[in-house]
């Protein structure tokens, strides 16, 4: 019984893992770059090709990640697939930087 509870929090954490990465950091980091770039626009009274791409990019990935919530609400994420997906995520963050340079 109690190795059944401790492998059920194990089992659980990198799915919460990934739901809090994604409703508390990626999330509010694609909101937080499309206010940037609105204000951009907004300041040069313009939009230009690549804002505008950009702003499609970033609403297509924050669509896929909220298909990616209802998906772990639903229990249709197992625990090997969230653990991979938080990998990749933080992977993607830490690069970040690199791409900027």
């Amino acid at each position: 019984m109690i190795s059944s509870i401790i492998n059920k929090e194990k089992e659980m954490s990198h799915i919460q893992k990934l739901e809090e990465l994604i409703t508390q950091g990626v999330i509010p980091d694609i909101d937080a770059r499309l206010d940037e770039i609105f204000e951009e626009i907004v300041d040069e009274k313009d939009a230009s090709d690549e804002a505008k791409e950009e702003i499609e990019e970033l609403r297509e990935f924050k669509a896929d990640l909220q298909d990616l919530l209802d998906e772990i609400q639903a229990g249709e994420v197992s625990e090997e697939e969230a653990e991979e997906i938080v990998a990749d995520i933080l992977e993607a963050q830490s690069g970040e930087g690199d791409e900027e340079e």
